[in-house]
């Protein structure tokens, strides 16, 4: 059984990882909407994963005694200025989530939890590389410019990016 802080922690964690679903699932209609079908397959990859991510805090709840709470999620913004701006947005998500891993296992330390320590080793190691994806991908953006063909490079290259990360799964399993 885990603490009633760390109960709340979690499911605030829940509601977090559920918004980042509903975000990425938002970019992909917006890429869609865009043509950039490259991207709009990455971002739906991305959404199933933080559904996943949500799933898996939901379970571990379950199996420690917890209570958790199916999340209220808000509205996600629909329009993005660009890709790149689409991306950065990604990017800093993402570091507002690894901070909260971070404030998670704080909470652990403090009330010496070493079972949901163990638990959010898993969080840690997936904010590192979801971090680094979004860094390679910002980083390709901004080597491919702004031309006129340049979302359709952009595309392909996310599109590359999607697949390699689709393999790297498909071998983990």
């Amino acid at each position: 059984m885990i603490s009633k802080n760390m109960e709340n922690a979690l499911n605030e964690q829940i509601v977090l990882e559920g918004y980042a679903s509903q975000l990425y699932l938002s970019m992909a209609s917006w890429c869609d909407a865009q043509g950039l079908e490259g991207c709009a397959q990455f971002m739906h990859r991305q959404s199933e994963e933080e559904r996943m991510h949500m799933l898996k805090i939901f379970k571990y709840l379950s199996e420690v005694d917890a209570f958790a709470k199916a999340p209220g999620i808000d509205q996600p913004p629909h329009e993005f200025d660009s890709v790149q701006a689409l991306f950065e947005q990604v990017y800093h998500h993402e570091q507002k989530v690894t901070a909260s891993i971070h404030k998670l296992l704080k909470i652990g330390y403090d009330e010496n939890d070493h079972t949901t320590l163990n638990f959010l080793q898993w969080y840690v190691e997936e904010q590192r590389e979801e971090e680094a994806l979004m860094r390679t991908i910002l980083d390709r953006i901004k080597l491919i410019g702004g031309g006129p063909q340049s979302l359709y490079y952009i595309d392909k290259e996310v599109q590359q990016v999607n697949a390699q990360a689709e393999a790297a799964e498909a071998a983990e399993e």
